[in-house]
Formats: structure tokens, C-alpha cells, sequence
């Protein structure tokens, strides 16, 4: 039990700072230090599908692949957000 709240706090871990990274990225279109937090770990879960699927290896270690994934998704997930708040 004690493994996979760890594997919880670590996803959430790389999802806050997945988050912030995407909101430095996608200058403008954040949502203030809580909300892409938010939009980090659910970005995190997009990122990690989409790596997944693709089955590329990005030649670093798995917290860093992690991380640039979940980078990945948040910023496309920010995007998209972007797009819908603009129409």
C-alpha cells in the first residue's frame, strides 16, 4: 500500500511541476500557479497516453521522460483550453 501512494505523490509531484514549465511555455495562457497545477497533472495523464501510443524512447531516465511528457501534454493541453476560451 505504501508503494502506490508514493507512485500517487510522485505522478502529482510531476504533474505540478509539469504545470508550471507549461505555463512559463505558453506565455499568456496560464491560469495562475493552482490552476496549472491542475492543468499539469491532467496534462501529465494526456502526455504519458500520447508517449505511450507513439512508443518513443527519449533516451533519458524514466522521471525526466516522465517529466517531458507530462510537459507535452499540459502544454497541449493549454492550448486547446486557449482555443476553446478564444471561441
Amino acid at each position: 500500500m505504501g508503494a502506490e501512494i508514493t507512485q500517487i505523490l510522485i505522478m502529482l509531484g510531476i504533474g505540478a511541476v509539469a504545470g508550471w514549465l507549461a505555463g512559463i511555455i505558453m506565455k499568456g495562457a496560464g491560469f495562475g500557479l493552482i490552476g496549472n497545477i491542475i492543468v499539469g497533472i491532467v496534462g501529465s495523464v494526456i502526455g504519458t497516453f500520447i508517449g505511450g501510443m507513439l512508443s518513443v524512447n527519449l533516451g533519458v531516465g524514466p522521471l525526466l521522460g516522465t517529466l517531458i511528457w507530462a510537459v507535452i501534454g499540459a502544454v497541449i493541453l493549454l492550448f486547446v483550453i486557449g482555443l476553446v476560451k478564444r471561441a
